[in-house]
């Protein structure tokens, strides 16, 4: 029965794959859904869990005071893509695993989400992002205030305008492995292996975050960088901190726009789509 169905659907659209409508700009009917609040609640505690375990991974490194001793960056990217790939994994099927303003905003973009839900996304995870960090240092109070409380700033030797583009590209990378990994097309041919879309999405975490370690600590997560300097409250983190909202943004912004009307063409499938139309 489920084959016939199938088979259906891929003679109905000449593909095996079906392309979800665009979400609604703005959708009242998720407000009265238990769902949508459950979606929340799984942002809020992801971004919590991801702060804390960053926060806790660079305190922990910073602590060490010999050149061999502690985890060191590439433990640090190893922690922080390997906690993004157990988090996607355990929220995918609940919220779709976002833990980030900047997937959230490009997601909206590509009308994969409505306007309520990414506005709400984005508050939960600031929130969830900086009662992680408040979490970390709860634990480390000492080490957290004497070592930067795992705060982005830019490091000395690099200009704003380079941390900029670092965070640009990085988040790029990033939002363009997330629309790569759950596009239907890709997630009907690959859906008996539930592991494919959040392992790329972890290793794309940890590979940026080798890069851009020196720039800027890495950002790439609005939250991640608010979240860390809410409860550090240093004064250089907030003079860099527009910097870890506009990167990310811009970032965002460009791999939702190459995916979208470059690589799988929307706006010109929809104006083939309306020409074809026998109304039109």
């Amino acid at each position: 029965m489920e084959n016939s169905r199938d088979g259906k659907v891929q003679q109905l659209h000449g593909k095996d794959y079906v392309d979800p409508p665009p979400a609604r700009l703005l959708d009242m009917e998720e407000l009265k859904s238990w769902s949508f609040y459950r979606a929340l609640l799984a942002e809020f505690v992801a971004t919590l869990l991801f702060l804390y375990i960053l926060v806790a991974t660079v305190i922990g490194h910073k602590k060490q005071t010999g050149l061999c001793e502690g985890v060191g960056p590439l433990g640090i990217a190893w922690a922080v893509g390997g906690m993004i790939f157990v988090l996607v994994y355990c929220t995918a099927g609940i919220s779709g695993g976002h833990i980030n303003p900047a997937v959230t905003l490009g997601l909206f973009l590509a009308r994969k989400v409505s306007l309520f839900r990414a506005v709400a996304y984005m508050v939960a995870q600031c929130l969830g992002a900086i009662c992680g960090a408040g979490l970390a240092k709860s634990f480390m109070k000492h080490p957290y205030n004497r070592l930067g409380g795992g705060s982005n700033s830019v490091s000395p030797g690099y200009s704003k305008g380079t941390a900029l583009g670092a965070e640009i590209i990085g988040t790029f990378v990033l939002v363009y492995t997330v629309f790569s990994a759950t596009d239907p097309k890709r997630s009907a041919r690959d859906s008996h292996v539930p592991v494919l879309a959040p392992l790329p999405i972890g290793f794309a975490v940890f590979v940026v975050h080798l890069a851009t370690i020196p720039i800027t600590g890495t950002g790439i997560n609005p939250a991640r960088s608010l979240g860390a300097a809410v409860i550090y409250n240093n004064e250089k983190a907030w003079d860099d901190q527009w910097i870890f909202w506009a990167g990310p943004c811009i970032g965002a912004f460009a791999a939702a726009a190459y995916h979208q009307y470059i690589l799988r063409a929307t706006a010109i499938k929809a104006l083939k789509s309306f020409r074809s139309s026998p109304t039109n």
